[in-house]
């Protein structure tokens, strides 16, 4: 059952966003639709959110940008990961895992 959009939990939009770009670059609407898809409509990540966190990766050296054309022929801002992203990926996914562990053994408790 699939039920309504959900906000991201603070902190993890820049995560999902390394993960996404982890696959391929992309441009800021692609990175929110496929944060959508992996979701499956769970998470909707709106440009108000989105846009200033991919600033912020970028000032922080885990994204770079660059201007490609789309696929129909329209100039975009393409994000791509840099090897600091990739381990700050890393690192991130690692903590995650460890604190949904957590969470888990305290819901199941």
């Amino acid at each position: 059952m699939a039920g309504k959009p959900s906000d991201l939990i603070q902190g993890t939009l820049e995560m999902l966003i390394l993960k996404t770009l982890a696959l391929e670059p992309m441009h800021g609407y692609g990175v929110a639709l496929r944060i959508e898809q992996m979701s499956n409509g769970v998470f909707r990540v709106n440009p108000g959110s989105l846009f200033p966190a991919l600033s912020r990766l970028e000032r922080a050296a885990r994204i770079k940008a660059e201007w490609r054309a789309t696929e129909n022929n329209r100039r975009a801002k393409y994000y791509l990961l840099t090897e600091q992203g990739r381990k700050a990926l890393k690192e991130e996914t690692q903590q995650w895992s460890r604190q949904l562990a957590a969470i888990t053994s305290i819901l199941e408790a």
